[in-house]
């Protein structure tokens, strides 16, 4: 169940001797696709490093996700169909061209993206991935890459913003999509979905 105001998420526990250790959110996403091609279950994750990690707070501890004293959270995992075939994001999905140039367009699940705070408000147990498209002239690029780390570029005119568990979008031109950091093709349209609590995820 997606994470609602005024419960509890998640719960004290160790990573289970099957869990998988990470050090990436590429990483955790070849876990997840692995199991998935293979009809298996998504085995626990105990997170390392990557941005998943950093926003749930991981400490980078490999000895905390061994201890009581670990967090075991249910977290939701992303979805984007590209040339019919479904893929998998566990922090964030970012379509752009190189260096940012022109209309980007960003689902995150996570808050960060690498040293940015791109998704302030993104939680990855709210069962909603926090989307937006930018479309910035180029004399205010640098300014707001400048606010990014503090996560203060919002809200901007320039910047559409939508929480939403499923999203269809037309780019207007094919523009090279990353997920979780690592380039997986190029795309025009985009249908994006969360699937809610479909991780289990350690830190």
């Amino acid at each position: 169940m997606a994470i609602r105001k005024g419960r509890a998420w998640g719960s004290l526990g160790a990573l289970p001797d099957d869990g998988v250790v990470v050090r990436s959110d590429a990483e955790a996403r070849a876990v997840v696709s692995e199991a998935r091609r293979a009809g298996a279950p998504v085995p626990a994750i105990g997170l390392l490093g990557g941005d998943l990690c950093r926003t749930l707070g991981g400490r980078g501890d490999e000895g905390r996700l061994r201890s009581p004293e670990a967090m075991t959270l249910p977290c939701d995992l992303g979805v984007v169909v590209l040339d019919g075939r479904p893929q998998l994001f566990v922090a964030h999905l970012v379509a752009r061209r190189a260096w940012w140039r022109g209309r980007a367009y960003v689902a995150m699940n996570a808050a960060w993206l690498g040293a940015w705070n791109l998704g302030p408000s993104a939680h990855p147990g709210d069962g909603l991935l926090d989307t937006y498209d930018a479309r910035l002239p180029p004399g205010q690029v640098l300014a707001v890459r400048a606010r990014l780390a503090q996560g203060a570029h919002l809200p901007h005119p320039g910047i559409t913003g939508r929480r939403a568990g499923a999203v269809e979008v037309d780019l207007g031109a094919s523009l090279a999509v990353h997920l979780d950091g690592e380039v997986v093709g190029a795309a025009r349209t985009l249908s994006i979905y969360v699937e809610p609590d479909a991780l289990t995820v350690v830190v």
